[in-house]
């Protein structure tokens, strides 16, 4: 009977132990410890390692996506650069806010100089390419697994657009004489894409659908770029570094309250941060010419580019279609006026 009780009580004991009762298992460790790894014999197989992984790029079966983004890219600088003759763009004198149109619109969204005011209106200017197509500059490594660029060394390295040395690291060759120069001027020249001053409706219509497409192309391209090469962003400003590990240059203005700049916060980048899409506000043909700030909720937003594409006479892919509500409620007629000062 001793013996009996001394089995059920040990049973007892197994199955109201906390792990089992909540659905848990119980793992049985030997009495005696595992040796711990020498870090001295394994360290020389680390260093090897780290040096042979270059080996592994650039990875051969991306080189073709790397040669399309750089086409698609000068296509789509061409085509944006061509529709801006026709097709008027407005920006912000004190703000980042952009607008395409005949004229700015009425909405307060301005923060002014400095964000020193609230609710604004704009004071509009003249726009430009880089007011469609926001510029991503990063540091143009030698070698994609070279050592840490310091904050001494900035000066030492140019800087280039996020997109062509992201296309550069995978591979492509850069045979077009407008993307590569013997100073590594990476960016086009507005000045060398000056459209043709008299083009008819047709042909605006058939730029706008290129340049929409090569739009696309960029975006897709540079998502399949990020699954196989490693691209940082930092978390509290704007800065892209393409590379396996992030720059130590101090350039972060996260700081704002301290007389120097400290270092970035590093994070993995996606799609939006080397290719921004700028998002607008959206004129439907059922809003009035002129968009009032009273009736914001209505009006519906879109990417810089496709928006620009659209007023020239390109049919928006359909997943722009709910951002920019083309299928939502007009503005009621009884909306009261806005008088600008």
């Amino acid at each position: 009977m001793s013996s009996i009780s001394r089995t059920h009580r040990k049973i007892w004991l197994f199955w109201t132990t906390p792990a089992i009762r909540d659905g848990g298992l119980v793992r049985m460790y030997s009495g005696h410890p595992r040796k711990k790894a020498d870090l001295k014999k394994l360290r020389p197989m680390i260093v090897e390692r780290i040096k042979n992984r270059a080996k592994d790029y650039p990875i051969k079966a991306m080189i073709p996506v790397a040669e399309d983004v750089l086409k698609a890219r000068v296509l789509l600088i061409q085509g944006v650069s061509t529709l801006l003759n026709f097709v008027p763009v407005w920006t912000c004198k004190f703000c980042p806010e952009v607008y395409i149109g005949e004229e700015g619109h009425l909405i307060k969204t301005c923060g002014g100089y400095r964000h020193r005011a609230k609710n604004q209106h704009h004071e509009w200017v003249k726009g430009s390419l880089n007011d469609i197509i926001v510029p991503v500059k990063t540091f143009h490594l030698k070698n994609m697994f070279q050592n840490v660029i310091e904050h001494q060394e900035r000066f030492d390295f140019d800087r280039v657009s996020a997109v062509v040395e992201l296309c550069l690291q995978a591979g492509a060759f850069l045979y077009d004489e407008r993307l590569y120069s013997r100073h590594l001027n990476f960016d086009t020249d507005v000045n060398s894409f000056v459209g043709d001053a008299y083009m008819c409706e047709e042909d605006q219509r058939f730029v706008a659908r290129g340049t929409l497409s090569a739009w696309e192309t960029v975006k897709s391209g540079v998502q399949k770029l990020l699954l196989a090469y490693p691209t940082k962003v930092c978390e509290h400003c704007s800065e892209v570094h393409v590379g396996p590990s992030g720059h130590r240059a101090r350039l972060c203005g996260v700081f704002k309250y301290q007389r120097w700049r400290g270092t970035h916060f590093w994070k993995k980048a996606e799609v939006d941060d080397l290719v921004p899409p700028n998002i607008v506000w959206f004129r439907r043909p059922q809003d009035p010419p002129l968009l009032l700030n009273t009736c914001r909720e209505f009006y519906g937003h879109a990417p810089a580019v496709v928006d620009l594409c659209v007023k020239a006479g390109a049919i928006p892919p359909s997943k722009y279609l709910c951002m920019m509500k083309m299928q939502g409620l007009a503005a009621p007629l009884s909306a009261p006026a806005v008088v600008v000062d």
